[in-house]
C-alpha cells in the first residue's frame, strides 16, 4: 500500500459537524478497503482564490491515508458524487510527517517575512545614491 495526502474542499454552507460527517465516512470507505487515515486535519472555513459553483469560501480538511489503488479509486469516486464536495486532490508521498502542517502553525511559527515598508524605501534610497553621483 502507498502513502497518500487529500485535501478537500466542502460547501460553506454545511457546517463544521457536517464537514467532519462527511470525512467520517470518507475514512470508512479507507478502512473498509483495507487502508488506514494516518493523520487528519481539519483547516477550517477559509476563503476561495476564485469563486467555485458560487461559493466564495470552503471548509478545508487534509487527510494523509494509507491505501492501495482500487480503494483509493473508490474514495475519490464517491467524493466526486458527492454535491458538498466543491474541489480535491490526492497526491502519493513518500512519509507522512508527524508535525502539524504548515496550514495549522501559528503565523509567528511560520517565520518573520519583514515588514514591507523596508522593501519599498530601499530602492527609494538607491535611487537617491545614484543621483548623487
Amino acid at each position: 500500500m502507498r502513502l497518500y495526502e487529500s485535501v478537500l474542499i466542502a460547501r460553506q454552507d454545511i457546517s463544521t459537524a457536517q464537514v467532519e460527517t462527511l470525512v467520517d465516512e470518507f475514512s470508512k470507505i479507507i478502512e473498509n478497503g483495507g487502508g488506514s487515515i494516518k493523520k487528519r486535519e481539519y483547516w477550517g472555513l477559509r476563503s476561495l482564490a476564485y469563486r467555485i459553483k458560487k461559493n466564495r469560501k470552503g471548509h478545508y480538511v487534509m487527510l494523509n491515508l494509507e491505501a492501495d489503488s482500487a480503494t483509493l479509486n473508490e474514495y475519490e469516486r464517491i467524493m466526486g458524487l458527492n454535491e458538498d464536495i466543491l474541489r480535491f486532490m490526492t497526491i502519493r508521498i513518500e512519509e507522512v510527517d508527524e508535525e502539524p502542517s504548515i496550514m495549522m502553525q501559528v503565523k509567528s511559527e511560520r517565520g518573520e517575512r519583514g515588514d514591507r515598508r523596508d522593501r519599498r524605501e530601499q530602492p527609494a534610497q538607491n535611487a537617491s545614491k545614484s543621483e548623487e553621483a
